[in-house]
């Protein structure tokens, strides 16, 4: 009987991009299932994470970013620092905070993260220093991008959240932009430090960055669906903040799309033309050197780990590069051999 070729890995992630993108697009119709689409991101945050750095890796963004998310809401709920003053309406709350709320911050967050890495460069061990920090700073701006659209909607409209003494912005508070971009930037900043002590080395493929950087954009991309939707579907109305400010409801829909357009749509786009660079420098190299380059875009790659064997050479190699045996050496370092120069 013949043996069942195991599906590779980078197929198995463009199938949970598609199932992803397209729970994004339903779930701008049916809102109900937004929170089950949270999740589904997470474990493809997850995998995705695994695969590119390691899971080790990809524990330390998930802790990170659960924890000081959750401290920094809760401490801002009681002291105004650094989001202002708010308070969450509903029930299945961590402390003062929706339990829903952690996950999400993981599951944009990580979208946005991996377009800082397209927009400047990935963190890896050893970066410069301009990297590790600049990364995540751009990062936590693609994020705030995110909630810049979010924000009246959810909290204004729908009263997800109640911000006490209202905000310039249909009812939102500059301070909590500047504290949305604060708290992202800190947990990436942690996850940052880690890739460059303990991560992965650079790696020696940039054909298969390629594949993982798209699948990721074009999921931040999809999280902008929900803004178009409740632009032509939204009730008309006017609602009142807590402060007594009357708001209209097609204003904020239409400055939702406004700011999408220009903050995410634009982010995404100078992201995806830097990964259609890539591609072509990838492919003229591999023409250069007269071997054939991967194309990863297809999803039939082949993943280098199937075929390692036992792994000592490629172990012997990872130790070398990483400075001796006591070295934390990762998978993805093992993909990653024998290494090059970090991915430009």
């Amino acid at each position: 009987m013949p043996a069942v070729e195991r599906p590779n890995r980078t197929t198995i992630l463009w199938a949970l991009t598609a199932v992803v993108f397209l729970g994004l697009l339903v779930s701008a119709f049916v809102p109900g299932l937004r929170l089950v689409v949270i999740v589904v991101q997470v474990g493809f945050a997850l995998l995705h994470g695994a695969r590119r750095y390691s899971w080790r890796a990809i524990a330390v963004f998930l802790v990170a970013g659960l924890v000081i998310s959750n401290v920094l809401e809760n401490v801002s709920i009681a002291t105004g620092f650094p989001f202002g003053h708010y308070h969450y309406t509903g029930g299945g709350k961590i402390f003062q905070v929706p339990w829903f709320i952690g996950p999400a911050y993981l599951a944009t967050g990580y979208l946005a993260w991996v377009v800082g890495t397209v927009l400047l460069d990935d963190v890896r061990r050893k970066s410069p220093w301009l990297t590790t920090i600049g990364t995540p700073i751009i990062a936590a701006f693609a994020m705030t991008a995110w909630d810049l659209a979010l924000d009246p909607t959810s909290s204004t409209v729908n009263h997800a959240w109640i911000w006490e003494h209202g905000g310039g912005f249909f009812g939102v508070p500059l301070v909590n932009f500047l504290g949305w971009t604060f708290t992202v930037y800190l947990f990436m900043q942690v996850f940052a430090l880690y890739l460059r002590r303990r991560g992965p080395l650079p790696a020696a493929r940039p054909d298969r960055a390629v594949a993982s950087d798209l699948q990721a954009t074009l999921l931040y991309v999809a999280t902008t669906f929900s803004f178009f939707t409740k632009f032509v579907t939204g009730t008309r109305t006017t609602v009142t903040d807590a402060v007594g400010a009357t708001w209209r409801t097609g204003d904020i829909y239409e400055t939702s799309v406004l700011l999408t357009v220009y903050g995410m749509l634009f982010i995404s786009l100078i992201a995806l033309l830097r990964i259609a660079q890539r591609h072509t420098q990838t492919g003229a190299l591999g023409q250069h050197t007269g071997e054939p380059a991967r194309d990863e875009l297809s999803g039939l790659g082949h993943d280098p780990l199937d075929q390692l064997g036992d792994g000592r050479d490629v172990a012997d190699q990872a130790l070398h590069h990483a400075g001796g045996p006591d070295a934390d050496v990762e998978v993805a370092d093992l993909e990653d051999l024998p290494a090059a120069t970090p991915r430009h």
